[in-house]
C-alpha cells in the first residue's frame, strides 16, 4: 500500500469566521448580518478545501457548492431573520440570542421520521442511547467522536446533531451495549455507522468501533455513512492515518464481511478533483464497495443533466449509484424541497440518459416515518390521476415492495402531503398506529 507520509493540514471554518468568508463575495454589511442570523439557528461549518477548491466565488451566491454549505438569508421566515439580526446588531447576550434561536429550531422538526420516539431501541425500560433500529435487519450506531463533519450541508437532516443541545443529540461510545443488543437480535445482519460523519474520527478511534463488529458472526455488512470523499478526500490519501484507515477497511473485507462505503455526493463538481479520484481508487483497492447517494435539492442539483452527469462519473470511477433521496421534512425544507412529481420527472429523465451500469440507482425515495417510500411515477387509473409509490424498506416488512397510490398533487413535497387514492387510508397507517400504541404501553 502506498505510504501517505503526509500531514493533515485540515483547517475548519465555523460561525466565527462567517463574516470574513462572506466578504469574499462582496456582500454588504446588512446581508452578512442576516446570513449570520440564520447561522445562529442552523449550524455552519466548512473547511479550506471546500472554500478554496470547490466554490467558484465569482458565481456566488448562485454557485451550487456555496449554496450547499453557506446559510442563505431567506432559508428562514423573514420575521425570524430580522429578529435575530436585530439581536446581533444590538450585541444581545449569548443566552438571549440562543433562546431565540432555540425557539425557531423547535419549529423546524429537528428529529423527523420518529427518530427519537419510534427508532430508539429499548431493553426493558432502558433506552439504548446512540442507536436506532427502524428496520429489522439494520441497526444504526452514532459513535460519540463522529458527531460532527468536515463541513455541514445546509439541507442536512441531521442538523440537530450539531447545535449543542444534548437532548437532541444521538451519540454513544458504548460499543459493548451495541454488541450485546445485536446478539439479542439475530435478525440484525447489518450495522450502519453514521453521524455526523464517522470518517471525522482518526483510525485508532474508528478501529475501536469497527473491530468488535468483526467478531460478531451474524453481521454480514458494515456500512459507513460519510461525506468525506466530497469534503475532505485527503482523509484517504495524505492524512497521517490514511494508510492505517485503509488497512482497517481491508481487515473488514478479509474478515468475510462486506464493507459498504456510503458516499454522499450532491453535485458533479465534488467529483472533479484529482485527489477525489485517488481517494476512491485507494478505498476500492481495499475491497470496500462505494455506493453513492444524495437528496435532490432545489437550486443545487434539481436538473436531470446534473444527476445523469453524477451517475456517469461515479460509475466511471468504479462507484455504484445507489439512491436519489427526497429532502426530508426538517430544517429549511421549504427552501430546498422539490415537489415529488417534479423529482420523479428529473429522476426519470436522468435515468434515461445513462447506461445500464448506472441504473442501479433508486429513487426518488423518502425516508419517512413508515419507511423508505419510492415515487414510481404518475398515471391514470379508472379515470383518476394518481401518484404511484412503493416501499423499498418498511417498519412492517410485509409492506416492502407493495404498490400503493396517492391522489395526484403537483405541490406535495412529502409523504404527509399526500392523500390516499381508492381507499380511506394508506396501507401503512394502521401499522403506525399499532406501533405507537405499543410504544406507549412499553
Amino acid at each position: 500500500m502506498i505510504s501517505s507520509q503526509g500531514t493533515r493540514g485540515f483547517r475548519a471554518y465555523t460561525a466565527k469566521h462567517l463574516d470574513e468568508l462572506l466578504g469574499r463575495a462582496g456582500f454588504d454589511g446588512d446581508t452578512r448580518l442576516r446570513v449570520r442570523a440564520v447561522a445562529t439557528v442552523l449550524p455552519f461549518r466548512t473547511n479550506a478545501y471546500v472554500v478554496d477548491e470547490l466554490i467558484d466565488w465569482s458565481a456566488v451566491p448562485d454557485d451550487p457548492i456555496y449554496r450547499l454549505v453557506f446559510p442563505q438569508e431567506d432559508m428562514l421566515p423573514e420575521a425570524d431573520v430580522s429578529r435575530l439580526a436585530g439581536l446581533l446588531r444590538e450585541g444581545a447576550p449569548a443566552a438571549q440570542l440562543n433562546a431565540a434561536a432555540n425557539e425557531i429550531r423547535m419549529r423546524l422538526n429537528p428529529h423527523p421520521a420518529g427518530q427519537l420516539e419510534l427508532n430508539v431501541p429499548r431493553v426493558g425500560l432502558e433506552t439504548m442511547q446512540g442507536m436506532q433500529h427502524k428496520y429489522p435487519e439494520t441497526v444504526l450506531f452514532f459513535p460519540k467522536q463522529g458527531q460532527t463533519c468536515h463541513a455541514y450541508c445546509t439541507y442536512c437532516f441531521r442538523w440537530a446533531q450539531f447545535i449543542g443541545e444534548p437532548d437532541l443529540k444521538m451519540a454513544s461510545d458504548d460499543v459493548g451495549s451495541l454488541i450485546s443488543y445485536i446478539g439479542a437480535h439475530p435478525e440484525i445482519t447489518s450495522v450502519l455507522l453514521t453521524g455526523g460523519d464517522p470518517m471525522i474520527m482518526g483510525e485508532p478511534v474508528l478501529r475501536r468501533y469497527v473491530e468488535p463488529l468483526l467478531r460478531v458472526e451474524q453481521i454480514e455488512s458494515i456500512r459507513i455513512g460519510t461525506k468525506s470523499l466530497a469534503y475532505w478526500p485527503a482523509r484517504f490519501v495524505t492524512d497521517p492515518d490514511a494508510d492505517a484507515t485503509l488497512e482497517l477497511f481491508a481487515e473488514v473485507v478479509k474478515s468475510g464481511k462486506n464493507l459498504a462505503f456510503m458516499a454522499h455526493f450532491s453535485h458533479p463538481r465534488e467529483l472533479e478533483s484529482p485527489v477525489v479520484e485517488e481517494a476512491i481508487r485507494r478505498i476500492r483497492d481495499t475491497g470496500a464497495v462505494i455506493r453513492t447517494q444524495a437528496p435532490i435539492i432545489r437550486s443545487i442539483n434539481d436538473s436531470a443533466e446534473t444527476w445523469a452527469g453524477m451517475w456517469r462519473r461515479q460509475s466511471t470511477l468504479g462507484m455504484i449509484p445507489y439512491y436519489m433521496f427526497v429532502e426530508r421534512d426538517t430544517g429549511p425544507q421549504d427552501y430546498f424541497a422539490v415537489p415529488l412529481v417534479d423529482a420523479y420527472e428529473i429522476f426519470r429523465d436522468a435515468y434515461s440518459q445513462v447506461s445500464g451500469v448506472c441504473r442501479t440507482v433508486r429513487g426518488p425515495s423518502m425516508s419517512a416515518t413508515p419507511g423508505k417510500v419510492c415515487v414510481d411515477g404518475v398515471t391514470e387509473i379508472a379515470g383518476q390521476r394518481v401518484i404511484m409509490l412503493h416501499f423499498i424498506q418498511a417498519r412492517d416488512p410485509q409492506l416492502v415492495g407493495r404498490p400503493f397510490f396517492a391522489r395526484y398533487d403537483p405541490e406535495a413535497v412529502w409523504l404527509s402531503d399526500l392523500r390516499p387514492a381508492f381507499a380511506d387510508r394508506f396501507p401503512f397507517e394502521q401499522g403506525l398506529e399499532a406501533t405507537s400504541l405499543a410504544r406507549l404501553s412499553a
